[in-house]
């Protein structure tokens, strides 16, 4: 199985829901690209939903970093959210947890990118 991106929008909040594999290849330039054209349209703030992601390899985990380095440059921010089990332990082993805030909760991820945003 491969990546579904399904792209919504809550509150100015772009939301990648994703599921399947993030894995080299296709899967990985999928999201590239889809972010990329969300952020050529001038949308600042992001979050992933990893609730279905099966399994999350090396450049899935390149992807997740390359994407929150062009958002941050770009004056934005990404979450990341209902990280499964395993995500959960890749990011802590890579230690990724520090870099990003992760949430179990959807209105708690948008609330939290409204206030960066007004405090910024």
């Amino acid at each position: 199985m491969s990546l579904n991106v399904k792209t919504r929008k809550v509150d100015g909040v772009i939301i990648l829901d994703l599921s399947g594999r993030l894995t080299i290849g296709e899967p990985v330039l999928l999201l590239r690209e889809t972010l990329r054209v969300q952020v050529n349209e001038g949308a600042r703030q992001y979050i992933l939903n990893l609730g279905d992601v099966s399994y999350i390899d090396s450049s899935g985990l390149g992807e997740l970093v390359a994407a929150y380095t062009t958002v941050r440059n770009k004056q934005g921010d990404v979450k990341l959210l209902n990280l499964t089990a395993k995500a959960k332990d890749l990011l802590q082993m890579t230690k990724l947890l520090t870099v990003f805030d992760v949430y179990e909760d959807e209105a708690k991820a948008i609330s939290s990118l409204k206030a960066s945003k007004t405090s910024a």
